[in-house]
């Protein structure tokens, strides 16, 4: 099976990995940054074009949401299956006559941070039961973590993913800006976040809550509220104890 993937950022990038070191071959690496295709291409030996797009049996198209639908027009084969990687965009946004599929990887990526990638969940959607085995199948060569899901299923998976993610990560910026201020190192605060992560491993979430807000401790709230001085930092810390004074209401914990 040919295999090309159309992109060069961060989740183009794992993937071809991710295919590399699993024994999938990747026939090539296309798009429109010759710089990024070109690191691509000399760290993971899988040729790159700027211009000429090879005929492939599967076409991975790994580029940002608003850049699918575009992208997706420039596969003229027929007899072939086209993938996007994202959890927000339906397969219908796929511009073409071949068959379409969704092959979503949840992870956040970075190419300067290294992956296990068979922990890595894919979650795959496509038009009918063989185009769904081959992706199976793809997948699994990469990870045990392979499920099914519509696309309804994939934007509440997104929209989780920004909540644990995305809005987690802002939230240690926040923290380190405060932490600058006073000139106290973040790396301090590292074996914290890391028991933090690590606790929800073994009990959920909701019972690894602790904290002032939990406790309905009005005083410490009032105290950290006024030494905050950035109006965003201060509406998060309003919204956030707000929305665990609610989700505790009546129940008592201690630090």
């Amino acid at each position: 099976m040919k295999i090309v993937i159309i992109g060069s950022g961060n989740v183009a990038f794992h993937l071809a990995k991710a295919f590399t070191q699993n024994e999938i071959s990747v026939s090539q690496i296309f798009g429109r940054n010759e710089t990024d295709l070109k690191e691509i291409s000399e760290v993971l030996g899988i040729p790159f074009s700027t211009e000429k797009l090879l005929d492939a049996d599967l076409y991975v198209i790994a580029v940002k949401d608003e850049s699918i639908e575009e992208v997706s027009k420039i596969i003229k084969e027929k007899n072939c299956l086209v993938a996007h990687t994202s959890g927000s965009v339906e397969i219908e946004k796929l511009i073409g006559n071949y068959r379409k599929a969704s092959f979503y990887p949840l992870q956040t990526f970075s190419k300067t941070k290294s992956l296990d990638y068979d922990k890595i969940p894919f979650f795959l959607e496509a038009k009918n039961d063989q185009d769904f085995d081959l992706l199976k199948k793809l997948a699994q060569k990469i990870s045990p973590k392979v499920m099914k899901s519509t696309f309804e299923q994939r934007k509440y998976i997104h929209l989780t993913a920004v909540f644990a993610c995305n809005f987690t990560n802002h939230l240690f910026a926040k923290a380190k800006e405060i932490s600058d201020s006073q000139n106290i190192p973040f790396d301090y605060f590292l074996p914290l976040i890391d028991e933090t992560v690590e606790k929800i491993h073994q009990i959920s979430p909701k019972d690894a809550q602790t904290g002032p807000a939990i406790r309905q401790d009005e005083k410490i709230l009032n105290s950290h509220k006024k030494l905050i001085k950035d109006k965003d930092a201060k509406d998060i810390f309003e919204v956030m104890n707000t929305s665990i004074k609610n989700m505790y209401k009546n129940q008592n914990s201690e630090l």
